[in-house]
């Protein structure tokens, strides 16, 4: 279950990576945003639903924000033009480029509890003896992880963004104090998806080219 204490302990870095993609907006805990349920991967058995991906930073390109201001605009006779504001519609588009297509050797077992690290926990290899857990630097997903994601997602879900914008948290001084958090959640759809095996590895995983658009609903 994703508490707190799970979101840190899976935070490689200060920092979380910059985007998460879940089932659910999440609650608000311990002044944290959470996704709520298991993250993909977390349950060793497979019988706990697959609520969320934490996606890596590794060779990830900028995170591109693209606004659509939907509004009727029209010239009065005096010549001023006056809008009719609906909505601003937010667009977000991202790549990884020579990304693992896994995260790990083998599935992890997440930690249940946050203590816990997959890769002092794993003590197995694959079935070629590699034993280097874990191929992201940061634990975050994989090609194959996103991939699946994107197959098993037509409709919305949800993001969350972490990137510093403080003014989401207010105008005061405690407003500056929340940099290592998802500062951000948007429902979003996929609206372009493409990837390509850039490489092929040995015995261990490919490299992959993923690029990715989501458009709010």
């Amino acid at each position: 279950m994703a508490t707190s204490d799970y979101m840190s302990g899976r935070t490689k870095y200060a920092r979380p990576q910059a985007m998460l993609w879940a089932n659910n907006p999440g609650t608000l805990e311990n002044g944290l945003y959470l996704p709520q349920g298991y993250e993909v991967g977390a349950d060793y058995s497979g019988t706990l639903s697959d609520d969320f991906i934490i996606l890596s930073d590794d060779n990830r390109g900028p995170i591109n924000f693209d606004i659509e201001r939907i509004e009727n605009r029209e010239r009065m006779i005096n010549g001023r033009m006056r809008s009719f504001h609906v909505a601003d519609k937010l667009s977000i588009s991202t790549s990884w480029d020579m990304l693992p297509s896994r995260s790990y050797a083998l599935r992890p077992d997440f930690a249940i509890e946050s203590s816990q690290d997959p890769v002092a926990t794993a003590g197995r290899s694959d079935m070629y003896g590699n034993n280097q857990f874990e191929y992201t630097t940061d634990g975050g997903a994989g090609g194959v992880e996103i991939l699946n994601w994107y197959e098993n997602h037509s409709g919305s879900f949800w993001v969350y963004l972490a990137y510093d914008k403080y003014s989401s948290f207010g105008d005061d001084d405690s407003a500056y104090a929340h940099l290592g958090q998802y500062n951000q959640i948007v429902e979003m759809f996929f609206s372009d998806f493409s990837y390509s095996v850039e490489k092929r590895g040995a015995n261990n995983f490919d490299f992959w080219n993923i690029s990715v658009t989501l458009e709010e609903v």
